[in-house]
């Protein structure tokens, strides 16, 4: 089954150490993706993100709040992992090379070749300058999610977060930057990513968008109901659009906490003062308001306690994750669901811990009652749908201004 697919990951990532000595993509190293592991599972392609998450959080002495520099600092990042992204078909360009277009993926899927989408997560790196959309889709990013772990000032995020300063929806879903990135990308035919971004910004994105949208890695609220996943009218959303809801194989998202998570993580909230829990969202994100006025050192000091608890949440397996996919099937069709692992920051369940086990997915698929139809839908039917159907939205672009040969140019 696996070999007459074109099963494409909708959604992963690589560290920034990728590609230095030991993580060469051609060679099966530590990470969860690399090419000789897509090979081995006929994995056709994937979508792999541009994303950066500053120094604030993961540098020395973490966390810290923004600082001077910042901006800057996210915006390299996003620099670094670009390079890291095309110099996978750069350096091996007999095994992979980058997918501008849905043909382009089935071209090189017929040579053999991984091929690469390139997406890119977070507008806050880009600042105020919706423009430079431009410069990221001629540099070849086929899928744009503005949101991202905390508000920035073009879409509210699924997880503020009150250390930072966030609030709940504060812009009331998107600002009037992010409505302007949404008519652009329509214009340059860049597949808009849902995933991240508060329910409210969402649902104006779905109604205002003139493409298919899509949400790359997600869970839904109905088997696991935190604010990251999607409720039933955000899956309604994203299908009105012709869009599609990629559900990820991340844990946290699958399956509710077991009350033995629960009892720790109450037992160490307890420990600095703050009440019991009082849902699953509080219990796998930093959400309570009293951490915008907790110190650098006090946050300091209960992250890495808070992040111990959850480690220890049993993982779930294939079925938990198929599961999902299930009910997202069942709310919103077949022709509006998809796969993606998340892999390299956070994704992996038992059974599928790295792509080389993607056949893994398709067996349980067959276990649930999945055509092969069906099969090749999720695993990148629908996304090529999406994406083609995105592109032929695209404005043309402008010809270039003629200079007068007299007076100002």
């Amino acid at each position: 089954m696996q070999e007459r697919i074109l099963a494409l990951d909708a959604h992963l990532d690589v560290p920034l150490t990728y590609g230095s000595d030991g993580q060469e993509p051609n060679r099966d190293g530590p990470t969860q993706f690399d090419l000789p592991k897509a090979a081995k599972a006929r994995l056709r392609g994937a979508s792999i993100a541009i994303w950066s998450w500053p120094e604030f959080w993961t540098g020395p002495n973490w966390p810290h709040r923004p600082t001077d520099g910042f901006q800057q600092a996210m915006a390299n990042e996003l620099e670094v992992r670009y390079r890291i992204i095309t110099n996978i078909a750069k350096d091996f360009p007999n095994q992979a090379g980058i997918a501008y277009s849905p043909a382009d993926f089935r071209r090189l899927a017929g040579e053999g070749k991984f091929a690469i989408v390139i997406s890119m997560l977070n507008a806050a790196p880009l600042g105020d300058d919706v423009d430079k959309l431009d410069l990221w889709a001629a540099r070849g990013v086929r899928v744009f999610g503005p949101g991202y772990v905390g508000n920035n000032s073009w879409v509210d995020s699924a997880r503020p977060l009150p250390f930072l300063g966030d609030s709940v929806d504060p812009l009331g879903g998107l600002s009037a930057l992010g409505r302007r990135a949404v008519a652009k990308l329509n214009d340059l035919g860049v597949v808009i990513d849902v995933s991240q971004m508060s329910s409210q910004a969402l649902q104006q994105v779905a109604k205002q968008s003139r493409a298919p949208i899509l949400a790359s890695h997600t869970g839904v609220q109905g088997m696991m109901d935190i604010r990251r996943n999607l409720s039933d009218a955000d899956l309604a959303a994203i299908k009105a659009t012709g869009g599609l809801v990629n559900i990820v194989a991340y844990s946290h998202y699958l399956k509710p906490f077991s009350r033995d998570t629960i009892t720790a993580m109450n037992k160490l909230r307890a420990e600095y003062g703050l009440p019991d829990l009082q849902n699953q969202t509080q219990i796998g994100t930093t959400t309570d308001p009293v951490f915008s006025i907790w110190s650098e050192k006090k946050f300091g000091e209960y992250l890495p306690k808070f992040y111990d608890v959850l480690r220890h949440e049993p993982a779930a397996n294939l079925s938990d994750y198929v599961d999902s996919i299930d009910y997202a099937v069942k709310k919103i069709g077949i022709d509006h669901v998809g796969i993606s692992s998340d892999f390299n920051d956070g994704g992996g369940v038992i059974g599928w811990q790295d792509a080389s086990q993607a056949r893994n997915v398709t067996a349980e698929l067959i276990k649930h009652g999945y055509s092969d139809e069906d099969i090749a839908k999720l695993w990148g039917g629908n996304f090529l749908r999406v994406w083609d159907a995105a592109q032929k939205t695209a404005k043309p672009a402008a010809p270039p201004v003629t200079q007068h040969l007299q007076g100002h140019p």
